[in-house]
């Protein structure tokens, strides 16, 4: 019997895509304030790519253009994928509950995991100053904040990760005992909460031991 040949095999071989690197991939609500953050770990690109974009969308749109990334032949299943998003409350949709509920359920089905805050973002960065457990109305975090940082707080500042990064385990501390508040987590009304740090702590493993 003749010999097979072997140059089909070598073809598709050298059309594989080759990565020395895996991606991780942080999509998130806002456009500048958690992209700046994020941005701003100094994890070891030799090991990963962070690749972060800010939609402007929120909860289950947002999920819904994570996974259309995630499905995009760039990445694959070994690589990492993140959504960050808000608890928004607004009185005016009266679906918000239920499309933050849809956009958790989606994530968790389709391999993406969900960095929220309830009720906004900032609440992580007050987490690095004292722990809160009672809600806090999202027009006081911007009051707050200028507060204990000594200057005014600019939502989409570039500086604040290295600002709070001292206070960074206190935050992760914080955010792990609040969570433990409730007996029976349900984010869409665990106000305060937030799985930031779930997010930064991958992050951090990542990041060069000096």
């Amino acid at each position: 019997m003749p010999k097979k040949s072997s140059s089909r095999r070598t073809i598709d071989y050298s059309n594989r895509k080759v990565k020395n690197r895996n991606w991780f991939l942080i999509v998130c609500e806002g456009e500048k304030t958690e992209p700046n953050y994020f941005r701003s770990f100094p994890v070891d690109t030799k090991v990963i790519k962070l690749d972060i974009k800010g939609e402007g969308k929120n909860t289950k749109s947002l999920v819904e253009k994570a996974i259309e990334l995630k499905n995009d032949s760039e990445y694959d299943e070994s690589d990492r994928f993140w959504c960050v998003f808000d608890r928004d409350i607004n009185g005016k949709n009266s679906n918000d509950a239920q499309n933050f509920n849809a956009a958790m359920t989606l994530a968790k089905n389709n391999g993406i995991k969900v960095a929220y805050s309830n009720d906004a973002f900032e609440l992580w960065y007050l987490l690095h100053f004292h722990f809160y457990n009672n809600g806090i109305s999202r027009k006081d975090y911007q009051n707050m904040l200028t507060k204990l940082l000594g200057h005014e707080y600019q939502k989409n500042s570039e500086t604040i990760y290295e600002e709070l990064k001292n206070k960074q385990q206190d935050a992760i501390k914080h955010a792990k005992r609040l969570l433990l508040q409730y007996d029976r987590p349900n984010p869409e009304s665990d106000n305060p909460s937030t799985t930031v740090h779930l997010l930064v702590e991958e992050l951090n493993s990542f990041i060069p031991k000096s």
